[in-house]
């Protein structure tokens, strides 16, 4: 790094808002591996925001808890997600998020590099939700440089250990996370 190149600073957090995420357990492991980047991984329960409606919009305004996301959103290089799936979709919980935050500022992830995982207990590892996620956030200016799903995650990651127990799923983690962090 250059002496006068400023740290790259890097955001985490899960789509999900369940307090057992396999997500965020997933993002737990993942940040570890980050070396020489500023890493802050942030649960969206911490911003806590009603379902968005226009009317709901016009009569209150943007929640505090938006204005605050929008504004630790807007002091990272980049992101690395890692969504769930509920029946097939990303979950309304993140859903809602994003709704919210494109309507602050549209394009609110401008110029920001992205790392999109999934994970489930299924053997897709929530790849529709990851799909829709990766499809999605370029309209908001995101742009994503790599994407995973991990499935089986309960067969496949060792809680215990802290390690991914499928070799091939590691390699594969660790590629895309060099791409990510290459990307910077």
């Amino acid at each position: 790094m250059g002496i006068f190149e400023a740290m790259k600073k890097i955001i985490a957090f899960a789509g999900s808002n369940s307090s057992t995420s396999i997500n965020h357990r997933l993002l737990e492991y993942v940040v570890d591996l980050v070396e020489e980047k500023e890493v802050s991984l942030i649960k969206l329960t911490d911003y806590p925001l009603p379902i968005f409606g226009e009317d709901l919009e016009k009569e209150s305004g943007y929640p505090e808890e938006l204005k605050r996301l929008h504004e630790k959103l807007a002091a990272y290089d980049g992101l690395i997600i890692s969504v769930n799936e509920h029946n097939g979709g990303p979950s309304a919980f993140f859903k809602n998020t994003l709704d919210w935050l494109s309507r602050i500022e549209y394009k609110f992830l401008a110029g920001k590099k992205v790392l999109c995982l999934s994970a489930s207990t299924g053997k897709r590892g929530a790849l529709s939700s990851l799909e829709y996620t990766v499809g999605v956030l370029p309209r908001y200016g995101g742009e994503v440089v790599a994407s995973m799903p991990f499935p089986v995650l309960q067969e496949n990651f060792s809680e215990e250990k802290s390690e991914i127990v499928d070799e091939s799923l590691e390699n594969q983690l660790n590629d895309v996370l060099t791409t990510f962090l290459q990307s910077l």
